[in-house]
């Protein structure tokens, strides 16, 4: 048995070796652990609406991935059921943003995540709320 830890990691490198939408979004792990995750991104040109600011589907993507990283922890394959975001603030491009989520409550079948999506200085952005369903299928063991 992997240590949780561990297990957080290598479900991470699992999961991004075909989630190739993360993968464009250039997402770095900054922290990785059991219901816990912590990514960063640069927001890039092409991630830029009309009005020169990120496109809040992107924002919600981002946020998304942290979301799936982190209720994905602990080894069971989890999918999301809902997903809410407050847009607070836009960020533009060249910024570094940092997407934390936190588990609030997991029971057998569901949990409940919080993410923040925050600049270099700590500054939330965008506030993500959602919850998974988690299925008794191992993630490590899906191919």
């Amino acid at each position: 048995m992997l240590e949780k830890d561990t297990l957080a990691h290598a479900v991470y490198h699992k999961m991004m070796e075909n989630d190739y939408c993360s993968q464009w979004l250039q997402i770095e792990p900054v922290l990785l652990e059991e219901g816990h995750c912590k990514i960063k991104m640069v927001v890039r040109q092409e991630m830029l609406n009309g009005y020169a600011i990120l496109h809040g589907g992107i924002a919600f993507t981002f946020a998304d991935s942290a979301f799936a990283f982190a209720s994905n922890s602990y080894g069971r394959l989890a999918v999301s059921i809902n997903g809410n975001m407050i847009y607070s603030k836009s960020a533009k491009e060249g910024e570094i943003l940092f997407a934390e989520a936190k588990a609030l409550n997991v029971t057998h079948k569901t949990a409940d995540f919080d993410v923040n999506v925050m600049n270099e200085a700590g500054e939330i952005y965008y506030y993500f709320r959602g919850t998974v369903y988690r299925s008794s299928k191992e993630v490590l063991e899906i191919k």
